[in-house]
């Protein structure tokens, strides 16, 4: 099912069983901060970006480093050269994702970043060497910025999808049919807000970090908070922190950046332990110029 209506999707919801096997990814890829500049066509819509002054090249090619490094001693993960001509191309995550068997490029709402779906070197490695069918959605008309977009219960197979420029209704059924979802519910984003992974995680299907202010409809981030046993309100501060840009790599391992953690009050910190993980911190704040943090580099292996 894919609905606006929260009773009715938590409803269907209730019935839909974890699988701890599928909550987690058995790989990853990253996109290199080279050519790392201010994107201004993406600044249009994404008030996190900073100043083109603040932007460290060096600075954000060694942290993105020390998180690929981080990140192998969890589970498998690539890192594939970044491009002149996609000057902010550190997010993978908007434009590839996987489930097993199948690779999905969506389709980006800025042309800056719509020349990332047509890399050869990622269709074919998930396509050639890893054998997964592809569903090309780059091409159609309909915004579907897939995990920017998509928050994705994958132990469930339940999806949370916040429409705003970089994702329309129609766009979200597609994403609801590439991934092969069970339900998802639409909702619309708060006026500024360009992705529903900075107001919204899903951690193994056993926790979520919310905040209410980035929904336009508070009530439904209430609904999606009240269905985890385990639920952390983040405030304001919290969201432009990127706390809520947050990522289980393993079944027992929550990774944000530095900065995100630092942001983190004792509750939430209870909560995130009371579920099961412990807090992987890394320094990004180079990186978050780009108006993005850790969960928007890790494209998804499943």
């Amino acid at each position: 099912m894919i609905t606006r209506d929260p009773e009715a999707f938590f409803a269907f919801a209730r019935d839909c069983p974890p699988d701890a096997t599928r909550a987690t990814p058995r790989a990853a890829f990253l996109f290199a901060p080279d050519g790392f500049v201010r994107a201004d066509e993406s600044a249009h819509d994404n008030h996190y970006m900073a100043d083109a002054a603040a932007f460290d090249a060096g600075a954000a090619q060694a942290q993105h480093r020390a998180l690929h490094r981080r990140m192998a001693a969890v589970l498998p993960t690539v890192c594939f050269p970044g491009a002149d001509d996609t000057p902010d191309a550190v997010f993978p995550n908007n434009v590839f994702a996987t489930v097993p068997g199948r690779s999905i490029v969506g389709r980006m709402h800025h042309a800056v970043r719509r020349r990332e779906a047509g890399r050869g070197d990622i269709r074919g490695f998930l396509r050639d060497l890893l054998g997964y069918r592809e569903i090309d959605l780059s091409d159609q008309p309909h915004p579907c910025e897939l995990t920017g977009a998509l928050v994705v219960d994958r132990a469930r197979g339940l999806g949370f999808c916040g429409l705003s420029a970089r994702c329309d209704e129609d766009g979200a059924r597609l994403m609801h049919a590439a991934f092969g979802l069970r339900a998802t519910l639409l909702f619309d984003l708060a006026d500024g807000e360009y992705h529903t992974n900075v107001v919204l995680a899903v951690l193994a299907g056993r926790a979520a970090l919310v905040c209410r202010d980035g929904f336009a409809d508070p009530a439904v981030a209430d609904a999606i908070a009240g269905f985890y046993a385990h639920r952390v309100q983040l405030s304001p501060t919290q969201k432009s922190a990127f706390t809520g840009n947050a990522i289980a790599l393993s079944a027992d391992s929550v990774w944000m950046s530095a900065g995100a953690a630092l942001a983190l009050d004792d509750p939430g910190r209870r909560a995130i332990a009371d579920a099961g993980f412990r807090i992987e911190a890394v320094p990004l704040d180079a990186i978050e110029a780009a108006g993005g943090s850790l969960r928007c580099c890790v494209a998804e292996i499943y």
